[in-house]
């Protein structure tokens, strides 16, 4: 699972958010506290392509854009990554339980059961 630099996680989030397919245009707006111009958009937009995790279709002139993938499947990925890369995978998974809050572990224990 390729890994995300901050602009893309910040692109990534507004295509997540969405509840439907958007254009560079909407991705811009939609950051434009960052003052980003357009190409920088689509270079980014570009790069999530290459790396599978946003699918490009044409409308018109137009393209539009949208997540391969959910947040969670994305995250759940991520994960499984990691603990693939770890030479004792019970140990990383015991040092990330006591890692997290009580409320946390509960609701792992009730997904459990």
């Amino acid at each position: 699972m390729p890994s995300l630099g901050e602009l893309e996680r910040a692109v990534m989030d507004v295509l997540w958010a969405a509840d439907h397919d958007l254009t560079a245009r909407d991705v811009q707006e939609a950051l434009a506290d960052r003052e980003l111009a357009t190409t920088t958009v689509l270079t980014v937009l570009g790069r999530l392509e290459r790396k599978q995790l946003v699918v490009r279709t044409r409308d018109g002139r137009a393209h539009h854009y949208r997540p391969t993938a959910s947040r969670e499947d994305h995250l759940a990925e991520l994960m499984n990554d990691a603990l693939d890369g770890a030479p004792d995978r019970g140990a990383a998974i015991a040092r990330f339980l006591g890692s997290i809050p009580d409320d946390e572990r509960r609701k792992l224990r009730d997904l459990l059961d």
